[in-house]
């Protein structure tokens, strides 16, 4: 099973969510913390928007489907999956944290597996986007691997608007877990690196640390 392209489909299921505002769930807008059997949590400050988002939209799931070369492939297509997604500010900018956990997967993650994982899924965030250099990283929260990649972009046919494309994913567990941001502003950047998680129990200040893309990559 390619783990890239699991997670490409499952960047391809959150590409609409950069692409257009989606409709605000009703009941969810005070719910700013997430929390996953899945052996992982972690909290949006009150002034993002939380999306009535669970699943990667349909057609990404099929479309991974028909791409899918065996039997295995198309079996990582249908485990992954979608969390919490917020929004804030005009033009907005977005949080999505997608995950695949790993019984369903049928596989073992280890560190060395995160560089594909996280890059296969930037890549379906960025056939948005024309982008520059990416700027990668790897570092530890608490005892548990984590990978990031940060890049500069413009929505195709929009140069004059400018975000930061933004991923960070890390492994419990029972899981491998992504956030990914499109930041229009420093502000929300800021807010996505700090963003407190907890793995399997241990707690880090902040998603994204100062020193992570001063790590040599794996």
């Amino acid at each position: 099973m390619r783990i890239r392209h699991a997670a490409l489909v499952l960047a391809l299921g959150s590409t609409a969510l950069f692409a257009q505002a989606p409709a605000a769930g009703a009941g969810l807008a005070d719910r700013h913390t997430y929390s996953s059997p899945l052996g992982f949590s972690f909290a949006i400050p009150a002034d993002w928007e939380v999306v009535n988002v669970t699943e990667p939209v349909p057609e990404a799931k099929e479309k991974g489907t028909q791409n899918a070369t065996s039997e295995e492939e198309k079996k990582g297509v249908a485990c992954v999956k979608m969390g919490l997604t917020a929004r804030r500010g005009d033009p907005f900018s977005v949080i999505v944290q997608v995950e695949l956990p790993l019984d369903c997967f049928g596989q073992a993650f280890t560190e060395r597996d995160l560089p594909d994982f996280a890059t296969g899924a930037s890549e379906g965030i960025k056939q948005n986007f024309d982008t520059g250099e990416p700027l990668e990283g790897s570092y530890m929260l608490g005892t548990h691997h984590a990978w990031v990649e940060r890049v500069q972009g413009t929505p195709k046919g929009q140069p004059d608007r400018k975000y930061t494309l933004e991923i960070a994913c890390a492994l419990t567990n029972k899981a491998a877990v992504c956030w990914m941001t499109m930041a229009a502003d420093d502000r929300s950047l800021a807010v996505f690196e700090h963003v407190a998680v907890t793995l399997d129990g241990e707690a880090a200040a902040a998603l994204v640390p100062a020193i992570a893309f001063q790590a040599k990559p794996l």
